[in-house]
């Protein structure tokens, strides 16, 4: 991989963003996100943060990520991107639990509501649309975007093998493994 490269996380939160954090710093790279959730509300504060830190790092993840996908592609044409997915029910189901009532400028900016807590349909129907964008956009370029859920098996083999990478000795690093599992 070159050095270069940049690494984007463009899957919502909730979706195992921390593991795949760990995973890629473990892989040697220098990680960022989330980034400015207090701060971004608006879609010229969304920019101004990302280009602030675009440069500092080569892997990114978490918010505001998700959201700037298009321009980042543009921007670094040879990046790759990670669209960690999740059970649509077990994800609006963490995410109620791990949000509840708190709110965010960020959260409010992505679905109109800055917290989950009774508008539960309205952030399900945000992540699935998002979801199913990033997969059309990337439909066509070959190699560019990797759909896991690493929650499953072989998380390291599949984000080794996409990303040129080899496969490290220690366990895929499954953070918040229990702190959100619903029962």
């Amino acid at each position: 991989m070159n050095i270069d490269q940049k690494v984007f996380g463009i899957g919502f939160h909730k979706t195992g963003t921390k593991s795949l954090k760990k995973a890629l710093e473990i892989l040697g790279y220098s990680v960022t996100g989330p980034n400015a959730v207090q701060e971004i509300d608006s879609k010229k504060k969304l920019y101004e943060v990302i280009d602030s830190f675009l440069p500092q790092y080569n892997a990114f993840q978490d918010n505001p990520w998700p959201l700037v996908y298009k321009y980042v592609d543009n921007l670094y044409p040879d990046a790759k991107f990670i669209l960690t997915i999740r059970d649509d029910s077990m994800w609006i189901q963490s995410v109620v639990k791990y949000f509840k009532n708190k709110t965010t400028p960020m959260r409010k900016y992505i679905y109109g509501y800055g917290s989950p807590h009774g508008n539960e349909d309205i952030y399900l129907q945000c992540y699935k649309k998002h979801n199913q964008e990033v997969i059309n956009y990337f439909k066509d370029k070959n190699n560019k975007l990797l759909v896991i859920d690493i929650t499953k098996e072989n998380a390291w083999e599949q984000i080794c093998l996409f990303l040129n990478k080899p496969k490290p000795t220690l366990p895929f690093p499954h953070l918040n493994k229990n702190r959100n599992k619903i029962l």
